[in-house]
């Protein structure tokens, strides 16, 4: 059964959305403070974290900076009413798995996580493409046996291509896939994250190609005999 920790400070949303998740036979622990989120997650394992965005005494997004920058590899869900789009864009750059603004429909923040955590579950132990290779227990990768660091979001892009490997991929796509909502705003985010995965490999005898007008697509690359 996974572990799902609810931070929401607004008794009734907590309450409600709680009731729900319990019925869907998650089990849920339920926090009302930033603070106290903090030092639950250092006390104990959840497999996913919603995360409303205004809270007493720690921030959601400072929840979200803290928990990936202890390596925290559980699925980060920011349930808020801030629907602006540069709200959007920063909490994905620091690591939320998703965003649902409030008010919202249960049956989908429901549908949400049922997603994410079957991604998970599919997730090989290892991927291959040129001279890279990921690791998918450990959430590491390599060219040449040499580890190079990358984000959460950067390494599930990665994975993306890797495993969509000569497919071009949309930018549509891309975002409702790795981003996990349909996004009608700026699709920059994604070009952003492909030119950084780009700089990373230049060694790996892969190349991520521009499909003008469309999106972009990996393609392995052979050396002349």
């Amino acid at each position: 059964m996974a572990r799902i920790l609810l931070i929401e400070d607004e008794v009734n949303i907590r309450k409600i959305t709680a009731y729900d998740l319990r019925n869907a036979n998650y089990e849920i622990v339920e926090c009302a403070d930033g603070k106290e989120a903090i030092e639950l997650a250092k006390r104990e394992e959840f497999d996913v974290y919603i995360i409303d965005w205004m809270l007493p005494h720690v921030s959601g997004i400072d929840i979200v900076k803290a928990l990936r920058e202890n390596n925290v590899d559980s699925i980060l869900i920011m349930l808020t009413a801030r629907d602006d789009e540069a709200d959007v864009l920063y909490a994905f750059e620091n690591g939320v798995d998703d965003y649902i603004t409030k008010p919202f429909s249960p049956r989908e923040l429901l549908a949400r996580v049922n997603a994410h955590l079957k991604r998970q579950k599919k997730k090989e132990e290892r991927l291959l493409a040129g001279k890279l290779s990921m690791d998918m227990k450990r959430r590491e990768a390599f060219i040449d046996n040499e580890g190079i660091t990358l984000t959460k979001k950067e390494f599930d892009l990665l994975e993306y291509f890797v495993r969509n490997k000569g497919v071009v991929l949309s930018r549509d796509n891309i975002l409702n896939d790795i981003w996990g909502f349909d996004y009608d705003g700026d699709t920059r985010i994604v070009d952003v994250h492909v030119f950084k995965l780009r700089n990373k490999l230049q060694k790996a005898s892969v190349t991520i190609k521009s499909s003008r007008g469309v999106g972009y697509l990996l393609e392995e690359l052979h050396e002349a005999a």
